[in-house]
């Protein structure tokens, strides 16, 4: 009797574990199902060269950017400029960029369902169209002018990403012998808007006086005095010129690194980078399925003028430009914003109707007074410092950032900010590496995509 039961007790462990190994089966299926079968190894849909053989890719507005032709090989988009303006989000043949619709996107492509799989009546796959619009990216590209760097720009509201720009890249139909080492190429096949950080400069200027605002109950009051340097702990904070008498809002407007280190010290470390994480700036978002890089900071180790230079956004501060774009977003709009997305819908083969993407927000990054007053701020810095002529029919709020990166390299350039049009909800990031001065060079590449956008020049 005793062996029976021993018997039976391990027929129902082994059925058990049978139907637990199932459970955890299907769970994986159908939450990996879609990557599983787009294995390159997968002939159904690729071909001998390992290229998708099955969907097209389309801007927002139709324009076809890549499809399949009737040898089974992936073409792509007639204009050499187009195609390297998107390539980091249309992606490559041999699928070495993996921000890629090609190859981020492959199961929609390929009409992936858990229920019939990449199977399809026509073989062709979907259309999938991206949130994108082709002419912005151009207009990207060449404001770019052969400079390595990023530039996105978003609906705030809805989350759709009408720029995605990262260079340097290539043509994807006739792609060059890229050598390891070849500065011309260096790492092109990382989209630097979605997975690159950088030194922020006077960009974070906005997280610290969004701090100091709401942390410091007389900083309206203040008068502030700078004559080009000021002590701050047992070194010197420089800028690079003596700004004189102001207020806070001059401080910001002129970017005085003094003001700003100063603050930095009086608020502290803890506070610091309690802002910092609730801007988002530390984590990451996931941009239809893509996940951003998160940024870094060092304020609990750093001394009181590393703290200082950590509050002009030097030192050891890392940021990602997605997300500053949407911490931008966020101040826009009342201290929530959209997530980014890439993907608009997909249609089938047979002109089904389409699978729509829904938008989702973000948590509370600021203070809806707050934001309201930063957005002011930051009107007045397009208005005193930048240039509002740059920016026809919009209302722009902005703040730039010169990154200084050592090494004998040139700064890195900042432009973030956002439009309070009604009728254009839109914030931007650009970053250009070794581009100088923000307002100018990546100011310029924000104002050539924005007049496109805006005024349709």
């Amino acid at each position: 009797m005793r062996k029976i039961e021993r018997r039976a007790m391990l027929c129902l462990l082994l059925a058990a574990a049978l139907a637990l190994g199932l459970a955890v089966f299907c769970f994986r299926f159908f939450l990996s199902g879609g990557r599983w079968v787009s294995f390159a190894a997968n002939r159904h849909l690729y071909n001998s060269q390992g290229e998708l053989s099955v969907g097209r890719v389309l801007d927002r507005d139709g324009d076809v950017l890549s499809w399949v032709d009737e040898n089974g090989d992936r073409v792509y988009y007639g204009d050499a400029t187009v195609r390297k303006a998107t390539l980091h989000v249309v992606g490559d043949p041999q699928g070495r960029i993996g921000s890629g619709a090609l190859v981020a996107f492959a199961d929609k492509l390929s009409g992936y369902n858990p229920v019939t799989g990449a199977y399809s009546l026509t073989g062709a796959g979907n259309d999938l169209y991206l949130t994108i619009d082709a002419r912005l990216n151009y207009a990207a590209y060449t404001a770019m002018n052969g400079k390595k760097g990023a530039v996105g720009v978003y609906n705030y509201e809805t989350g759709e990403v009408l720029c995605l720009l990262s260079t340097p890249t290539y043509d994807p139909a006739d792609p060059p012998d890229i050598q390891e080492g070849d500065p011309q190429y260096e790492g092109v096949y990382v989209n630097r808007f979605l997975s690159g950080t950088f030194v922020p400069g006077s960009v974070f200027k906005t997280v610290t006086l969004a701090a100091a605002i709401e942390t410091l109950p007389d900083l309206f009051g203040r008068s502030f005095t700078c004559t080009g340097s000021c002590q701050v702990g047992d070194d010197v904070v420089t800028c690079p010129s003596a700004h004189g008498e102001m207020d806070i809002a001059g401080a910001y407007a002129k970017s005085c690194n003094g003001v700003f280190a100063q603050l930095a010290v009086e608020l502290g470390p803890e506070v610091l980078e309690r802002y910092s994480q609730q801007a988002g700036l530390t984590g990451r978002y996931s941009v239809s399925g893509l996940r951003t890089a998160a940024g870094s900071f060092d304020f609990s180790g750093a001394t009181e003028n590393q703290l200082g230079w950590a509050g002009v956004g030097q030192d050891d501060d890392r940021v990602n430009p997605a997300a500053m774009m949407v911490y931008m977003g966020a101040i826009a709009n009342g201290g929530k914003a959209a997530v980014p997305q890439l993907v608009l819908k997909t249609v089938t083969s047979l002109g089904f109707p389409p699978s729509l993407y829904l938008s989702h927000k973000t948590g509370r990054l600021i203070d809806a007074d707050t934001a309201a007053t930063l957005a002011d701020l930051m009107a007045r810095n397009v208005t005193e410092s930048y240039g509002a002529g740059r920016f026809p029919n919009m209302d722009l709020c902005a703040k730039s950032g010169t990154a200084e990166v050592g090494g004998g390299k040139a700064p890195t350039s900042w432009f973030t900010g956002f439009l309070r049009n009604e009728d254009a909800p839109y914030a931007f990031a650009v970053v250009v590496e070794e581009g100088g001065s923000g307002a100018q060079a990546a100011g310029n590449v924000a104002a050539a995509v924005l007049d496109l956008l805006v005024n349709g020049y």
